[in-house]
């Protein structure tokens, strides 16, 4: 019996199939830029470097992201959002006052601090930030600052005295000599 050969011929490499159709094939070193670039913008946004990250993340949309875009518009979506979410327009101090003692309240501490500061940038006889840094201070036990901050809104204004000693934010440092020399002078 003759033996008939049949020759190997070598197997071509098909692209992966999926449900959605044929996966294409893509320039490997391309991907990976692609993806370096996704990543570098990732760390900006981590980073709290929201203009930077959303400035990446367009100029990647621009350039084509391939199967990232999706992911890409949305990061760039969301630093866009956090850009503007910052930016607080206030008509007057009092109200920045308002805005600063409600993130006191939530216990944003480093934001309120931040806008008290703000008021006094703009007003250093604001003695109602004096008296919001020294609230913040007690509250977060940094006793000196505290009545650093709490004598000076009672030099700028007396009454800070009164509302201080019923103040109950003013527990922690009820204890403390110098503090309540500070409210009781005449005693």
């Amino acid at each position: 019996m003759a033996q008939t050969k049949t020759a190997t011929v070598p197997a071509t490499k098909r692209a992966p199939r999926t449900l959605a159709g044929t996966i294409p094939q893509t320039n490997d070193t391309a991907r990976a830029q692609v993806v370096a670039h996704y990543e570098a913008a990732l760390r900006l946004m981590q980073d709290g470097k929201y203009d930077k990250a959303h400035a990446a993340f367009d100029k990647m949309l621009a350039a084509g992201a391939g199967e990232l875009s999706d992911r890409v518009r949305m990061y760039s979506t969301a630093c866009a959002q956090q850009m503007t979410k910052g930016k607080n327009a206030f008509s007057n101090c009092e109200e920045q006052y308002d805005y600063a003692i409600s993130l006191l309240n939530d216990g944003q501490y480093e934001d309120a601090r931040e806008h008290f500061n703000l008021i006094l940038k703009e007003n250093d006889k604001a003695d109602y930030a004096f008296y919001g840094l020294a609230v913040l201070a007690s509250m977060t036990g940094d006793s000196h600052h505290c009545l650093e901050h709490l004598t000076e809104a009672i030099r700028q204004n007396p009454r800070n005295r009164i509302q201080a000693r019923a103040d109950s934010d003013f527990q922690d440092m009820a204890d403390d000599p110098r503090f309540t020399e500070l409210l009781y002078p005449e005693a």
